[in-house]
């Protein structure tokens, strides 16, 4: 038994106060969570502001029986490929723990940052079976790729989820830049009765986004190639806007104003230092909706992921008004 930090939540929020701390990296994966009446303590490395009440109690160790709860540094799994981060030095013994696990088949680490107008990165072949496609299924869903030329990360599974929480049948949504589906194919799965609209620059991306349509059965979704500037022209009256480009989705604002209809939701992602998380992102969001003549209200700001030492990947949802 030891005392540590821990947040204190509802038990019907407790698994998606769990996923939202294994994306942050805060879980206490050493520790066993445990119930308080219509509560669970979720042991913490550290509070996250937004998740739970902070506090301190006395938890069991938990025996680890999976290995890769073993397995030491930062990784990811996508399907039965895991890809170890550019920094971690041991990379060959991080794999030889990683293909212990039925599951992983090839391990590759990153070789450079995410970069580039197509978003990928290079990777290095480190062990296990020498290929690059792999099928990842989350929330219901099916998802083919080649982890070498597309952008992809697992990390996002609880921030798809939310976004499609939101939308019903009958919504327009546009998302701006789609990669291979992850939000358009499970929006369209969920809701036939939505239209979804999935651009993407990337052919490569372009290619498995029709593989996947195709793979998991929807109907509802058109796909554009191309730079979304431009293919979103004749676009009107969308429900909600995804731009997930969080390094540049400031330069997309004014095309993402001009098809979006008074009352819908605009689904903001950027980088933030954790000095500012949220509010200079708002002041500049507000100056480009000034400047095309509309106003916008966020309705929330959440932490997805952590991105980089003190640096995060935010989300902020705002709706936009009728011209001023």
């Amino acid at each position: 038994m030891i005392e540590a930090l821990c947040i204190r939540v509802p038990r019907d929020a407790g698994e998606l106060s769990r996923k939202r701390l294994i994306e942050l990296h805060l879980l206490d994966n050493d520790l066993k969570i445990k119930s308080d009446g219509k509560y669970l303590l979720i042991p913490v490395l550290k509070p996250v502001e937004g998740i739970g009440v902070p506090g301190k109690d006395i938890f069991e160790r938990l025996e680890k029986k999976s290995t890769l709860s073993q397995a030491p540094g930062a990784y990811e799994i996508i399907g039965d490929i895991a890809i170890i981060d550019q920094h971690e030095e041991n990379a060959p013994e991080i794999a030889d723990i990683l293909l212990q696990h039925k599951n992983i088949k090839t391990v590759f680490q990153a070789a450079s940052a995410v970069s580039g107008e197509y978003r990928t990165r290079e990777l290095l072949f480190i062990k296990g079976e020498k290929k690059i496609e792999t099928i990842y299924r989350e929330n219901e869903c099916r998802y083919l790729l080649d982890v070498t030329q597309v952008y992809f990360t697992p990390r996002l599974s609880t921030e798809r989820a939310r976004v499609a929480d939101q939308v019903k049948n009958g919504d327009k949504v546009v998302d701006m830049f789609a990669g291979i589906g992850p939000f358009s194919i499970l929006i369209a799965k969920r809701f036939p009765g939505s239209q979804i609209i999935a651009i993407d620059k990337n052919p490569v991306a372009i290619k498995y986004l029709r593989e996947n349509v195709r793979l998991n059965k929807v109907k509802n979704i058109e796909i554009r190639e191309g730079d979304a500037r431009e293919e979103v022209k004749g676009i009107s009256d969308a429900d909600h806007i995804i731009m997930n480009l969080p390094h540049s989705g400031l330069e997309f604002l004014y095309s993402a104003f001009g098809i979006i209809k008074s009352g819908g939701v605009i689904h903001f992602y950027a980088i933030s230092h954790e000095d500012d998380l949220f509010e200079g992102l708002i002041k500049e969001i507000e100056a480009y909706a000034k400047k095309s003549c509309i106003q916008v209200f966020p309705i929330q700001c959440r932490v997805v992921r952590p991105y980089a030492p003190y640096q995060y990947n935010v989300c902020i949802d705002f709706k936009v008004t009728s011209q001023i």
